[in-house]
């Protein structure tokens, strides 16, 4: 009988850390995380019936999805496939734009940027790109520097999203201030001009390739906006859910990743390096200075972090529970197209957990 104990003591602890719960009674051992070629198609799914979920739920999350405008939606748990749906003549080889989803794209950039050396985000800004890049006085240039353009705390004035130096005039010292602002595209300059080469360049060589994702950036009406299919979008969440890592590469520094998803500043505690937090204590939303209080997306688990693009569009990355959710298409509002947080993003949530819980 003592052998028995002892052999069971040992066994336990391997048994336990090989199984989880879904969340329906369920304990399948663990998967291992998954990354997609990154040439070809192939793509790893998974059922939802194994994975316990409601398929009854499926049908109205779908009618939600074409009701509100979408193009494309997909739910990925430990890489995999589970959902993947395309909407009103949508494809999986079509682009879209991410609109300011894509400002994580360049956090991600000036992260791989800082940890080759090329420069320093608590560097001035002006170090890079030379005194005179806004209107504001020399001194007060001077104290921006790249970490407040990741945080939207450079202070300089939002009230004109056209980034030229004329527009980028000083409001408040640097860091003082929270403001949703297009300015964060300077740091796109700041990186081109510490490697020595366009950004695109350098993005498509130390990210897109990497992570296998197709797409470019296309200068919009007031900044830089990057187009690519829904996958590759998946791509860069299945990268944000591993902090920073693809297979066995640390893309991006995970000190560095692990800053951007955390709360950057105590003026807006649902903000980290030009990612959106939930389950924070407060917010703050583009166009104003009003702190709410609350959660930023009271439906979605707390641990959800995520890229909001005008339009709603959408990477969620939860996890808690291994996922990645991508939504593109037109704004499920087209009265209220919005620059990121929008009342879709909490009636979305309701109709997913009615799937996953």
């Amino acid at each position: 009988m003592k052998k028995l104990q002892k052999l069971l003591l040992l066994i336990l602890p391997f048994f336990t850390a090989c199984t989880k719960d879904n969340g329906n009674g369920n304990t399948p051992l663990a998967e291992t995380m998954y990354f997609p070629p990154t040439t070809g198609t192939t793509w790893e799914t998974k059922t939802i019936a194994s994975l316990g979920w409601n398929q009854s739920a499926i049908q109205p999350l779908k009618d939600y999805l074409l009701q509100k405008n979408s193009k494309s939606f997909m739910i990925l748990v430990n890489g995999r496939i589970v959902m993947e749906e395309y909407f009103d003549g949508h494809s999986a080889t079509t682009t879209w734009p991410w609109n300011s989803a894509g400002k994580t794209l360049a956090t991600a950039t000036t992260g791989i940027a800082q940890q080759e050396g090329l420069l320093n985000i608590n560097t001035s800004v002006s170090t890079y790109l030379g005194a005179g890049w806004t209107s504001a006085p020399a001194n007060k240039e001077n104290l921006i520097t790249s970490r407040h353009l990741l945080t939207m705390t450079s202070g300089l004035n939002d009230a004109n999203n056209l980034v030229t130096p004329a527009n980028l005039s000083y409001l408040a010292d640097a860091g003082t201030r929270w403001s949703y602002h297009n300015v964060f595209q300077k740091l796109m300059d700041v990186v081109a001009a510490a490697s020595g080469q366009d950004f695109e360049t350098y993005f498509n060589a130390k990210l897109k390739t990497k992570l296998g994702m197709d797409g470019f950036w296309n200068n919009g009406l007031i900044f830089k906006i990057y187009h690519s299919n829904t996958r590759s979008m998946a791509r860069f969440g299945i990268l944000a859910l591993n902090k920073g890592k693809w297979e066995s590469e640390q893309v991006v520094n995970e000190n560095f990743f692990t800053e951007s998803i955390n709360t950057s500043q105590s003026i807006n505690p649902a903000y980290g390096y030009l990612w959106w937090l939930n389950g924070k204590s407060s917010f703050m939303l583009p166009g104003g200075q009003t702190v709410y209080p609350g959660t930023l997306v009271p439906n979605a688990p707390p641990d959800m972090y995520a890229a909001m693009g005008a339009e709603d569009q959408r990477i969620y990355v939860v996890p808690g529970k291994k996922m990645v959710v991508i939504r593109m298409g037109n704004a499920s509002d087209p009265a209220n197209p919005n620059f990121a947080l929008s009342g879709f993003d909490n009636a979305l949530w309701e109709k997913i957990n009615a799937v996953i819980n």
